[in-house]
């Protein structure tokens, strides 16, 4: 079965770093986009990052130039490195993927930017 495990969410100050991870299998990793979301506060989820198989990368215009998305095919891996973070990245951040027209999701990792 599909399984998505995030990790690497925490508590950071305003300017800090982490790199989230989501651990990826039961399904044909290396031929899918993999997307990362980000839900905030009482807000709807939102995608936020996508990768192709390739690895070319389309990210949401409030973290271009912060957050960096990749990922490792032999490892199943896909990545979320979140730089310089603010206040409005206070959320919770899930992996994603759309396989054989279903859209399954991890449990989530929670990033919480406060000074």
């Amino acid at each position: 079965q599909v399984q998505l495990v995030e990790s690497g969410g925490g508590s950071v100050q305003p300017g800090g770093s982490l790199r989230l991870s989501c651990a990826a299998s039961g399904f044909p990793f290396s031929i899918r986009i993999m997307n990362w979301y980000h839900q905030a506060p009482g807000k709807n989820r939102i995608l936020i990052a996508a990768i192709s198989p390739d690895g070319i990368s389309n990210l949401a215009d409030s973290i271009k130039g912060r957050f960096t998305i990749s990922r490792d095919n032999a490892e199943t891996m896909v990545y979320l490195q979140a730089n310089s973070l603010k206040l409005e990245d206070t959320g919770v951040y899930y992996c994603n993927v759309l396989h054989n027209g279903v859209d399954y999701w991890g449990e989530g990792t929670r990033v919480t930017v406060s000074s």
